[in-house]
């Protein structure tokens, strides 16, 4: 088998191995080649109760990044050798944490505790600590409803962290470029990467030619209304003129001017909405968070 190439043939040789092999019901595994960029592994299992995983050598610390994401529970079928073939064993991700990947290979992997449902609003307390000051979960929920996620959609996501990372878990297939203009939101950005083993984040410094030139061309943005905000629009919409934008701001004067920002684009009918998050707190008073308006517009219609 050629390294790091799983082609058709190979894929159904390991379906139908394990198949032999296992009581598995193949009809509901979730195949995923992580040899290929930009695929994530422990979202697909905590989502997914099979996965089928092919992966080259070299993965030295995989199965420790699960055992960290709270994934040692899950059992991992898997055999000696790159071909689907010979002995079948069993074991638990917590019993192979000092073991790597040694040859590419398939290996199928069992979550019994699988959220088998699409999930908006992790929790502020999950997301790495630093210099990021998270929006509430359920106001990035709307924020994701808004962008209109579908797998393979490709995301950029400007100074908004906690969105960025949402929107990799929701969307396995897609490609995510997270735009962080100051170097301490970048590094919070980069441990959230490795808390949560997306693979499929880009992070750059800013938004332009020479740093998005070779990566993905977006199909929504979403951004936290600045300065720059319309020069980022200009550069978006040169390299997507039908691009969906979903824009985040707690300045009203933003927000009505919103409206005039996107005639000069040629953008009619932005949706314009406020919303308000009251929580009760020990002391049974309710606490309200920021209140954003959030607009959403696609040009090109």
């Amino acid at each position: 088998m050629d390294t790091n190439i799983f082609n058709n043939s190979n894929v159904i040789s390991w379906l139908q191995y394990f198949s032999d092999n296992t009581d598995v019901d193949l009809e509901h595994v979730k195949i995923l080649d992580i040899t290929k960029k930009n695929k994530n592994l422990i979202p697909a299992v905590e989502a997914h109760r099979s996965v089928l995983v092919f992966t080259e050598a070299g993965h030295d610390d995989i199965f420790y990044r699960m055992f960290d994401a709270g994934l040692g529970e899950c059992i991992v079928v898997y055999n000696e050798g790159s071909e689907p073939s010979g002995d079948i064993k069993r074991d638990k991700v917590a019993n192979m944490i000092d073991r790597g990947i040694n040859a590419s290979a398939g290996m199928l992997i069992l979550n019994d505790h699988a959220r088998t449902t699409l999930k908006y609003g992790i929790d502020n307390s999950e997301l790495a600590y630093g210099s990021v000051k998270y929006v509430a979960s359920e106001i990035r929920t709307v924020l994701l409803s808004k962008m209109h996620l579908t797998e393979g959609k490709n995301v950029c996501v400007i100074s908004g962290e906690s969105i960025a990372v949402e929107a990799a878990h929701c969307d396995g297939e897609g490609s995510i470029i997270a735009v962080e203009y100051d170097s301490r939101d970048r590094s919070t950005m980069e441990d959230n990467v490795s808390r949560f083993g997306l693979d499929n984040i880009t992070i750059v410094d800013h938004v332009g030619e020479d740093t998005m030139k070779d990566l993905p061309v977006p199909d929504v943005t979403m951004l936290v209304a600045s300065a720059s905000m319309e020069k980022e629009m200009e550069y978006l919409l040169s390299v997507n003129p039908n691009m969906e934008f979903v824009v985040y701001t707690l300045d009203f004067t933003v927000a009505a001017s919103m409206e005039n920002i996107c005639k000069r684009f040629g953008i009619r009918d932005p949706e314009v909405i406020q919303m308000t998050v009251s929580k009760l707190t020990s002391k049974h008073t309710f606490q309200t968070q920021p209140s954003p308006w959030i607009i959403s517009f696609k040009a090109g219609e």
